[in-house]
């Protein structure tokens, strides 16, 4: 049977401040996140099909309640472990800012983008960056725990946008809390998912 644990932070849970508080990174991650992995072992206690899979496979592979606690586990992993200390003027570099650069005109325009699609989304979800199978960029919005890997794309960036993931620091202001993460985002991560 496979027997899934919360991945560690790579930074403290104060490491983010401004930008995302301390409260509001022990809850999503301690309590939230810890919650779906929880969640999915029990779900996987009875049910062998699964055995030995990857998250990722195991959602590829399911439905219902078990296909949505895998895809919030690889989605909250992705989105922790692409964070860092905030930098005022953080750019992107490397591959990434040449694919934004070529696709995009600049990074000011797509930001703008992603954000749009960020603020636009319904409900609750996730925006996304990811590469198709041509390697062209391409921003989708994905509801509930759906992962862009359904849909043949790699992830390389994402934003939570259900409401736990900002509400402690932004209330109901998400274009705000969009805006601002990108003081936090790790390019040297973003890179190395390409």
């Amino acid at each position: 049977m496979s027997k899934f644990e919360l991945q560690p932070l790579n930074y403290q849970s104060n490491a983010l401040e401004p930008v995302i508080g301390q409260r509001t990174i022990e809850i999503h991650h301690g309590k939230h996140l810890q919650a779906y992995v929880n969640n999915l072992n029990a779900a996987l206690e009875s049910n062998d099909k699964f055995n030995g899979m990857s998250v990722d496979d195991i959602y590829l592979n399911s439905e219902g309640g078990i296909r949505n606690n895998a895809g919030q586990i690889i989605n909250h992993n992705l989105y922790f472990e692409q964070f860092k200390a905030p930098v005022a003027d953080n750019k992107p570099m490397g591959r990434i800012a040449s694919l934004i650069d070529a696709q995009y005109g600049s990074f000011e325009a797509f930001k703008a983008e992603f954000v749009k699609q960020g603020t636009t989304l319904f409900g609750s979800g996730w925006v996304w960056l990811s590469l198709d199978k041509d390697s062209k960029l391409v921003i989708t919005q994905e509801t509930n725990a759906a992962v862009p890997t359904s849909k043949g794309l790699k992830p390389l960036l994402t934003f939570d946008v259900w409401e736990h993931a900002y509400y402690l620091d932004y209330q109901n202001r998400r274009a705000d809390y969009l805006n601002t993460l990108w003081q936090i985002v790790d390019w040297n991560v973003v890179n190395g998912r390409l």
